[in-house]
């Protein structure tokens, strides 16, 4: 299959819709298999909500999880729901072979751009790090995002030559050192200013770190709760971007801090307890894969309680306007 022609720069993409970063999940069926259908509705619902992009078969989306030909599936789904309307991101991991060997399979299956997530299970030195997301920059056409976090954590001079490397057109944080961060922004900044290099929070439930990463210039973020309540997610970005305070702090004291003391209650919720919003919402995107396991009922009743509470801030707040 020849490759499409690409569309407009990644980075211009990214930042062209007003809206958080959908990071769908990857439906399974009763048989285990990946669920393109219930996939497709997924997708149609967040860019009909008002996602920025689909980032596809990334850590919601189970990347870990996937076969290569599940994942080719995923992401060509996620591609033609989109049909254009906004940027398709893939995943991509493992060690530098197959990291490559996905990053060809997002390019065939018309993804916009790759996220390039840790290597598996090794702790490599930054010399290890810059050739293995240089390769991968290298491998396809695809433009691509580098994922900090775990073991793959950068020095400023590392991101500064990722930033210089044809291809690699961004970091995302998911290490939460703001000290690093900003050494990171002065080090591209003054050593290649010209670079159109793009950062974004990826910290899980990023809405709660977000003011403290704005205060460094850090405005876009991954959005997890985007996947199973697109109202209240939307509703804080827009708060959040208008400078309406009463709004965001409701939201960040009444909903994203509980959220995030009930993720910290069970390994693996990050993205469990997402999927299991997602059903919550009425589809059945099926259970996780092992080695994740489901939230008990407790906890998901939880979920469904602080749901509500979002929704009645966002209710009280729209009658207050209105008064």
């Amino acid at each position: 299959m020849t490759p499409a022609p690409l569309a407009a720069p990644l980075a211009a993409r990214l930042t062209a819709v007003a809206g958080p970063l959908f990071f769908p999940v990857t439906a399974y069926g009763p048989d285990g298999g990946v669920d393109l259908k219930a996939f497709r509705a997924h997708v149609r619902a967040g860019v009909d909500a008002g996602a920025a992009a689909v980032f596809a078969c990334c850590g919601t989306g189970e990347f870990h999880a996937l076969t290569p030909q599940e994942f080719r599936l995923v992401v060509a789904a996620a591609v033609e729901e989109t049909a254009g309307a906004v940027p398709v991101v893939a995943g991509a991991g493992y060690g530098t072979a197959l990291a490559v060997q996905f990053a060809r399979l997002a390019e065939e299956a018309g993804a916009d751009g790759l996220l390039a997530m840790p290597p598996y299970l090794v702790v490599a030195d930054q010399r290890g790090l810059l050739a293995h997301y240089t390769a991968l920059a290298a491998a396809t056409r695809l433009e691509t995002i580098v994922y900090q976090r775990d073991n793959a954590v950068f020095t400023p001079e590392t991101v500064l030559a990722l930033a210089r490397t044809p291809g690699i057109v961004g970091l995302k944080d998911g290490h939460g050192d703001l000290d690093l961060m900003q050494r990171v922004l002065g080090a591209v900044r003054t050593g290649a200013p010209d670079a159109d290099f793009l950062y974004f929070n990826g910290l899980p439930t990023a809405e709660l770190t977000s003011l403290a990463y704005r205060g460094i210039g850090v405005t876009l973020y991954s959005s997890a709760v985007f996947a199973f309540a697109p109202d209240i997610a939307l509703a804080f970005y827009r708060a959040l971007s208008f400078g309406e305070a009463e709004l965001t702090d409701a939201l960040l004291d009444h909903f994203y801090r509980p959220l995030v003391e009930l993720r910290a209650k069970g390994r693996g919720y990050a993205v469990s307890l997402v999927k299991a919003g997602v059903r919550l919402g009425g589809l059945d995107v099926g259970t996780v894969r092992t080695p994740l396991t489901e939230p008990p009922a407790a906890h998901i009743e939880e979920l469904a309680a602080l749901i509500a509470t979002g929704r009645a801030l966002l209710e009280k707040h729209r009658t207050g306007e209105r008064a």
